[in-house]
């Protein structure tokens, strides 16, 4: 990332913060005021950045968008599976490659695991990110939870791993999970139960800008009766993001829960929605 396009990235991600904080009330002038940029200026890096205009992302921002995400880009998996939207380890517009650790290894805690760990900036607020060797284990944010409770909250997944802070380590993987390095492919390593890790790859097949039902994920894997037991697979989910727990919403449309804060959540669908209409 250069200076000037980590300069941009860092403004952006603040502009999305306060466009979020502002709701639809706030103007091109007073948001281009509090980012100290000219309104013509910042309408273009805005847009340039984001792949649509600050109005429009304002309308992804508000409450009605999840419903309207249900009825127009509701996901059936096995279909968008079929149809090659995604899988085999295409994600849309990531490319990923996983694996998941054995159920015995995952039984022992983590023991025996050296996990690296650091702290980045996102379009979503600060992200403690979590790796070994194999890829991407944890990723998590901070903006409404805190970072103490978010560092906590992953650290205690694999209480008998051994955790070194090492940024560098993390940060090309991080780079390209966030777009800033497409050309980087983004391995994941899934610390789950079975039953977990057959929910978060359903979720692996939502394709960007389309959001599916908890049911539906639960039909997807052979388990419909299942959804009390789909819905806290989902909110278990340790790589937020690149494994999309947050397109997962209720039937009636509503948003359901998120770790990480639901703000977390609409900002996220609200950005991916720009990025796909774009």
């Amino acid at each position: 990332m250069t200076e000037t396009e980590g300069y941009h990235y860092n403004v952006m991600r603040r502009a999305l913060d306060v466009l979020d904080q502002g709701g639809p009330g706030m103007t091109l002038d007073a948001l281009a005021d509090e980012m100290r940029m000219s309104p013509a200026h910042f309408q273009r890096v805005f847009s340039r950045w984001v792949g649509v205009s600050p109005k429009r992302y304002q309308q992804y921002l508000t409450l009605g968008h999840a419903k309207a995400l249900l009825v127009e880009k509701f996901s059936t998996l096995d279909t968008a599976h079929s149809v090659g939207l995604s899988g085999g380890g295409r994600l849309h517009d990531l490319f990923l490659r996983w694996e998941a650790m054995s159920p015995g290894d995952y039984a022992r805690g983590g023991a025996g695991l050296t996990i690296f760990w650091g702290w980045f900036e996102s379009p979503f607020g600060p992200a403690l990110v979590m790796g070994t060797e194999k890829g991407i284990c944890g990723m998590g944010f901070a903006a409404e939870t805190g970072t103490d409770a978010t560092f906590e909250d992953l650290l205690g997944r694999w209480p008998k791993a051994t955790f070194i802070e090492d940024p560098m380590f993390l940060r090309p993987w991080v780079l390209a999970a966030f777009g800033v390095e497409s050309d980087e492919a983004v391995p994941l390593y899934l610390i789950g139960a079975p039953f977990q890790i057959k929910v978060w790859e359903a979720l692996m097949r939502i394709p960007t800008g389309h959001v599916t039902s908890y049911s539906e994920i639960a039909q997807s894997i052979g388990a419909p009766r299942a959804v009390r037991a789909v819905g806290s697979a989902v909110g278990r989910n340790p790589v937020s993001w690149l494994i999309p727990c947050h397109r997962a919403l209720r039937k009636s449309g509503g948003l359901g829960g998120y770790h990480w804060g639901l703000p977390v959540k609409r900002a996220i669908l609200a950005w991916e929605s720009a990025r796909a209409e774009a």
